[in-house]
């Protein structure tokens, strides 16, 4: 049957599909920005938090992230990815909601009674409340870890599922594109809701926002319980869709391979496997930081609290360019379309030219001297090339191994992006810590200033670093069997 006959004919409810993995992926964003934009400006000041605390946390979070991905994937591979997916969104959002009750916590274990209390308080006081409610975000940290380590095993299980492969990088940079727009609302919302919360006096303000943002992901679990089904058994995919998710594209394996599924020792042997958590180690950690500390670095650096309509204009804009990210994974098809070839060598293609993008990182802070929105511009272009070599990143990982193994060579990457959390995260904590106390100088930029900027030259070469990797070790397509 030829595609235009299938076209002609055939549903299109993969799409359906596609479009509740980026609302699944919106909600992970904001759950997971809902501490970088409130820490600084409402819960710092409770708690007496330094830039090193609130690093542990975001850095432990890194690292149990990675170490949940090195399972979760086997565990969808397990129970399907229906259940797998309600399960890590049902963690995730407990673990966001479990935010809420840090501050009552605290204020029990050291015996206060409210928040002036907490911000009142100094010298030693001050310090055993800093420490009991580190341990307490902590473990709230550690829950949604875990849960939204499912998120893209799954989301990536499913593309697999309800695309061929010459459709999977676009349909994957749509639900990715899902991060950027839960990063773009999360600033226009979590800070004016824990402002409006708190004026009313609700708590410090911060607690219900993170409530009200949980609330989603357990509104999402109720629409996909009643909504997906496999591709078999779903009553609306006709027949000629279930063709063309099936084509043959030149690359593709036989069947009896996509059943295949593969240890993890079987895995870790492999140069295909390295290729990717290289790739993903070596980048990954650009976008956690922009994620967890841009908001912090608009605060340091040029005074805009996360509440003002400056600053979520500015987070507003970054995110915006952020979303060109969605054409990224187009980039592919159309080389295949123009050049023909396989889609893994077309995609080392595309992924060289988003790794030369992040080099405009390397003049934001420079040219932010002259304007914040010149700084929040380039680190924007940073951002969508970020997004679209994810995209295309997570893709290879379906070009190369059968379908049996996608989502536990999806988890073992997402590892290796949590191990990359982890340290540039503490790094950064204890990097802008340092840099404030003794002045640190580099490069014309002083103290937290410096310390910024030396992040940023990072995020700049980290692509062409990830891109050269995984050229040397799968230098043309060579998939597992």
């Amino acid at each position: 049957m030829n595609n235009d006959a299938i076209n002609k004919r055939m549903t299109n409810f993969r799409w359906i599909i596609c479009g509740m993995l980026f609302l699944a992926t919106t909600v992970n964003y904001m759950d997971r920005q809902l501490l970088a934009l409130t820490w600084k400006d409402f819960i710092s000041p409770e708690f007496h938090w330094s830039n090193s605390d609130y690093g542990l946390i975001s850095a432990t979070f890194g690292i149990v992230y990675a170490i949940a991905n090195l399972f979760s994937g086997r565990i969808v591979d397990w129970l399907g990815t229906k259940r797998g997916y309600l399960w890590a969104i049902g963690i995730w959002s407990v673990g966001a909601m479990m935010h809420a009750g840090c501050g009552w916590a605290t204020e029990h274990v050291v015996g206060l009674h409210d928040t002036a209390e907490l911000v009142a308080a100094t010298g030693d006081l001050a310090a055993t409340i800093s420490m009991v409610s580190v341990y307490f975000f902590l473990s709230a940290r550690v829950v949604l870890a875990v849960g939204e380590s499912g998120n893209f095993p799954s989301a990536i299980k499913v593309t697999a599922e309800y695309f061929p492969k010459r459709d999977r990088a676009f349909a994957t940079s749509i639900f990715n594109a899902g991060s950027t727009v839960g990063a773009l609302i999360a600033p226009l919302t979590i800070p004016t809701l824990a402002s409006w919360f708190k004026n009313h006096g609700v708590g410090n303000g911060w607690e219900m926002a993170f409530v009200i943002i949980s609330l989603l992901g357990f509104i999402w679990m109720g629409v996909w319980m009643f909504l997906y089904k496999d591709v078999d058994h779903n009553p609306h995919v006709n027949d000629a869709e279930r063709a063309y998710i099936r084509q043959a594209d030149a690359e593709e394996t036989s069947e009896a391979s996509d059943a295949r599924k593969l240890s993890w020792g079987e895995c870790i042997r492999l140069k295909q496997t390295w290729a990717i958590l290289l790739g993903k180690f070596l980048t990954d950690g650009v976008w956690w930081f922009l994620l967890f500390w841009t908001p912090a670095f608009i605060s340091d650096v040029y005074g805009y609290t996360s509440d003002t309509f400056t600053a979520q204009m500015l987070m507003f804009t970054l995110y915006a360019i952020s979303m060109l990210s969605i054409y990224g994974g187009k980039l592919p098809t159309i080389f295949i379309n123009r050049r023909g070839g396989t889609a893994y060598d077309n995609r080392m293609r595309a992924m060289f030219i988003f790794a030369l993008f992040p080099l405009f990182g390397l003049l934001a802070q420079p040219l932010g001297r002259t304007s914040v929105w010149l700084a929040i511009i380039l680190i924007g272009i940073m951002a969508a090339a970020h997004q679209s070599w994810s995209a295309n990143l997570f893709s290879v990982g379906s070009d190369l191994f059968p379908k049996g193994a996608v989502g536990t060579i999806t988890g073992m990457n997402g590892m290796a992006g949590g191990l990359a959390s982890f340290l540039i995260n503490i790094g950064a904590g204890y990097l802008f810590d340092y840099a404030d106390k003794t002045q640190l100088a580099f490069m014309g930029f002083q103290g937290k200033e410096a310390g910024y900027f030396i992040i940023f030259c990072y995020c700049a070469v980290a692509y062409l670093l990830g891109w050269i990797c995984m050229k040397s070790l799968v230098p043309t397509y060579k998939p597992v069997k």
